[in-house]
């Protein structure tokens, strides 16, 4: 090998090394320039998270949680008023066998069969009482009506209709 081409693979050499350690030098400095950024946030994995960590229930106490039940239930009352159970139906019988059979049937929880003698005291209070213990629900010793029947979505003109089938239809 000739003299020129020893320099030439010197220099050459100095050169490559060079550019190397150059490019691992900028390689580190975009790193560093990096890492002092704040990540862009993930729209999606922040939804996930929240979802995730969301409380399952609420806890209601003192009087501005009385305030929050009462907002919960306005707030469910007024998302099932657009709802109307049974497609509005007023046929009492389609409302009896769908819902209140359960308990008048068997009697649960003090509730009075369609029997004339389980309803004589009840009805002697007036139809107005029965249907507003009906609607609005009613705890007494003989037993419980739960509002409506237990379902919020029955109109009171349903639930007026279906108590009328029940006493026409009492044996």
């Amino acid at each position: 090998m000739r003299n020129h081409d020893l320099v030439f693979l010197k220099h050459f050499s100095m050169v490559i090394a060079f550019l190397v350690a150059l490019t691992l030098a900028l390689i580190l400095l975009g790193v560093y320039i990096n890492s002092q950024q704040e990540p862009e946030p993930n729209p999606v994995a922040e939804a996930a998270m929240a979802q995730r960590v969301r409380p399952v229930g609420a806890v209601y106490a003192g009087s501005t949680g009385a305030a929050a039940q009462a907002a919960a239930a306005a707030q469910a009352a007024a998302a099932s008023a657009g709802q109307v159970a049974y497609d509005g139906t007023l046929d009492g019988k389609v409302i009896y066998d769908a819902l209140c059979s359960a308990c008048h049937t068997s009697g649960a929880a003090g509730a009075p069969k369609l029997v004339k003698a389980e309803w004589t005291a009840r009805i002697a209070q007036g139809m107005d009482t029965v249907n507003r213990h009906a609607i609005d629900g009613f705890t007494g010793a003989a037993g419980v009506m739960p509002a409506k029947g237990g379902n919020p979505n029955l109109s009171d003109e349903q639930v007026v209709a279906t108590v009328q089938w029940m006493v026409d239809n009492l044996k």
